[in-house]
């Protein structure tokens, strides 16, 4: 099948017949017409495709999806980046990438999920304009039924089987389904007797008590130099654009450190970019580069920005992660 303009299709299957029906044939019409194909998949997969493919399963690239699917943003960088070296062909001109990606969705935290979806959403904003396609197999054997469900309003497309689709009519806009993501983020977290204050001239301190509070965490160093490198970053822009000053806060549980910054906003209204810090910037552009570096450095991160004072929780794991 030729098309042009992107496309993102989940691929809702029951049996190991039904996944293969859908990647399978999606893999050898890309092959056909000289795409690249990348396959992230679980490792039993990986096994279905690569038999089913025989010989030309040397022509896709398989990749475990455990070593893939770390955090949503690093890898929407991943795909982006993957999509920039191989979507062009030898002589210059764009060549479509076709992508089968599996998210890992067990063991995941009902607000990690949620942030997985918004992932999903997302891809639809990043990609479009290229000529590339993805496709995302869910196992409704083993998924929990809001995973699958919300594949249908995540995927402008399901795929059928051999090649065919249909639209999806419960398909969500990509604004619309990241405010309600918003809606249910965690709230801010309560005022405390360490909280730490920052402005233009103490910045360095809060930076310094976040080095310390990891340490006595055990956080690697190469982390703990992720996480005050982040941080720092949101703290600058609290200072330029919220008020000039703010509260950083430090909490931690069994699997993140979380550190929140509040600042007490400005009168002046600033309209807040659309996806911030979620989408690829252009690399020509001077400016908005910053919250698209935190969240590649984070591993989860939520945001309020609002002129009457916002909040920015990040979240680093305290093993490491891909």
């Amino acid at each position: 099948m030729t098309r042009q303009a992107f496309v993102h299709q989940a691929l809702c299957y029951g049996s190991d017949e039904d996944f293969l029906d859908g990647a399978a044939t999606f893999a050898l019409d890309g092959l056909h017409a000289d795409d690249t194909v990348l396959a992230v998949l679980a490792p039993r997969n990986i096994g279905l495709l690569g038999r089913a493919l025989g010989p030309r399963s040397c022509a896709v690239e398989f990749v475990r999806a455990d070593d893939w699917y770390g955090c949503p943003s690093r890898t929407l960088g991943r795909y982006h980046a993957y999509c920039a070296e191989h979507g062009t062909g030898g002589v210059g001109r764009p060549s479509r990438v076709r992508i089968i990606g599996e998210p890992v969705w067990p063991g995941r935290s009902e607000f990690e999920t949620r942030e997985w979806m918004r992932y999903e959403s997302l891809l639809n904003v990043a990609f479009a304009g290229t000529g590339h396609w993805i496709l995302c197999p869910y196992d409704t054997r083993v998924l929990p039924a809001v995973v699958v469900r919300s594949a249908t309003r995540t995927h402008p497309e399901l795929a059928l089987g051999a090649g065919e689709s249909t639209v999806s009519g419960r398909y969500a806009d990509p604004a619309d389904f990241c405010a309600e993501c918003d809606a249910a983020a965690p709230a801010a977290l309560p005022t405390g007797h360490d909280d730490i204050p920052f402005g233009r001239d103490r910045s360095a301190h809060a930076r310094d008590a976040l080095r310390s509070y990891a340490r006595d965490l055990g956080v690697p160093e190469q982390r703990t130099h992720d996480m005050v490198a982040a941080v720092h970053e949101v703290m600058v822009n609290s200072v330029r654009h919220g008020g000039g000053r703010g509260v950083l806060r430090l909490r931690n549980d069994v699997e993140y450190v979380i550190c929140e910054v509040t600042d007490i906003g400005t009168a002046k209204q600033i309209p807040a970019p659309p996806f911030p810090g979620h989408l690829p910037p252009d690399r020509r552009a001077e400016r908005g580069h910053g919250m698209w570096v935190v969240r590649q450095l984070s591993d989860l991160l939520t945001e309020t920005f609002d002129p009457r004072g916002s909040i920015v929780r990040l979240y680093f794991r305290r093993t490491a992660t891909v």
